[in-house]
């Protein structure tokens, strides 16, 4: 068994609440979720307007299907018009880890 985790730390465009923040980070939290099958939340600066943190989980058997899925899922966060992507931090783990 294998478990990739990405964590993608976003800037945000002109957002000024909290509220604006929410309308832009649900969405692609969500087509993460439908897209690709994988956990995906919103795990840090809440309390930030302009900055998100998403992270993400996918587990499998097939470590060239791990690594297909999550290439996908940081193209789809890097193409989206309304984020600037700062950095991703990607994980792989087994199950002797």
């Amino acid at each position: 068994m294998y478990v990739g985790t990405l964590s993608f730390d976003l800037l945000l465009g002109d957002v000024r609440s909290l509220k604006e923040k929410r309308s832009i980070v649900r969405p692609i939290v969500a087509e993460l979720q439908r897209k690709y099958a994988v956990s995906a939340a919103e795990t840090g600066g809440q309390d930030l307007h302009r900055r998100a943190e998403i992270g993400l989980a996918v587990v499998s058997g097939d470590t060239g299907h791990l690594t297909d899925v999550l290439d996908r899922c940081e193209r789809l966060v890097a193409a989206r018009p309304e984020v600037e992507l700062l950095s991703v931090r990607r994980r792989l783990h087994n199950d002797e880890d």
